[in-house]
């Protein structure tokens, strides 16, 4: 069997139906491609084939025991992959097309590769908004696992170039359609247990009442490594100045060498946090400090991110 992560000269295309022509054809194949989506650039494969997720996992160095969320054009085609409760509908009927997951117990007729479920009898799944993965999605007519579109525990890209700077030379196409607007990874529920796994653009108390963090060391969705988003330098949290060899990202009134939101305006932030990131660890600082976050509304998942950033 031939190696699912072969050398690749990394091309970048412009969104467009040639793009996506390539992408599509590529995926066919059992390779995997980068992949604009409304939250972060996604490392895109077909889902039903164990070869072409090995070599996600390859590409990315990721951990086997870490799930792969799986997106789909609409929730007819979740429906096939997974087993709805009046909960799951519900907020399919609210936030999808979306930056919302739902893990949920997976079909056994799904065809979903074992690898993409990490052995687990649940899938995690999402109908995305971004025109290039719906594009990508239809030309396939299949469901694609799509992690992000870095290196396993980096700093999550929401630019092209971000992906081309982590792993170019790994995968064999990247699309490029500017940055991407929330900025930040899908929030991922389980319906069933009202539990939040990964805080996102989704906030709880958009959710409706009975939603919180999920509390427990098992790993049962994407995203939930204690040490996660990481930049190859240390990162210092709550900083209101700079230390020497620091460069400071900051927020509100904390100025920096760069800022989330020079107004405190936590979306903006959100949208701007690993932009500011990747430019923190291409600066000559030896390492990083970023300002006090608010933990309200998206600012839960800023600072669940800057966490796992912060954890060496």
């Amino acid at each position: 069997m031939p190696s699912p992560n072969p050398p690749f000269v990394t091309r970048t295309l412009p969104y467009g139906t040639a793009a996506i022509a390539e992408a599509a054809a590529l995926i066919a194949a059992g390779a995997c491609v980068a992949v604009p989506t409304e939250t972060v650039y996604g490392l895109a494969a077909d889902a039903t084939d164990s070869v072409a997720v090995a070599g996600i996992y390859a590409a990315k160095g990721r951990p086997s025991f870490n799930p792969l969320i799986v997106h789909v054009t609409d929730v007819a085609a979740a429906r096939a992959l997974a087993v709805f409760d009046a909960e799951a509908e519900r907020l399919a009927a609210a936030f999808w097309p979306g930056p919302l997951t739902m893990v949920l117990p997976v079909r056994a007729d799904s065809g979903v590769a074992s690898l993409v479920t990490a052995g687990l009898t649940t899938v995690a799944i999402r109908v995305p908004a971004h025109r290039a993965m719906r594009a990508l999605l239809v030309a396939c007519d299949r469901p694609l696992a799509a992690p992000s579109a870095n290196a396993s525990g980096g700093i999550s890209p929401t630019r092209a170039a971000h992906v081309v700077a982590s792993l170019g030379g790994r995968v064999a196409l990247v699309i490029d359609d500017g940055a991407t607007k929330a900025g930040l990874e899908s929030t991922i529920v389980a319906p069933g247990a009202r539990s939040i796994l990964r805080p996102g653009p989704v906030t709880a108390a958009m959710l409706g009442a009975g939603y919180a963090a999920y509390v427990g060391d098992a790993i049962t969705a994407p995203g939930q490594l204690s040490s996660h988003y990481a930049p190859s330098k240390p990162v210092r949290l709550g900083a209101t100045q700079a230390r020497a060899g620091e460069w400071l990202i900051g927020f509100g009134e904390v100025a920096g060498d760069d800022t989330l939101s020079a107004t405190g305006d936590v979306v903006e932030a959100a949208a701007r946090l690993f932009e500011a990131l990747h430019r923190a660890d291409a600066s000559e600082a030896a390492s990083m400090a970023v300002a006090p976050v608010p933990s309200e509304g998206i600012g839960v998942a800023i600072n669940d991110r800057l966490g796992r950033a912060a954890v060496r």
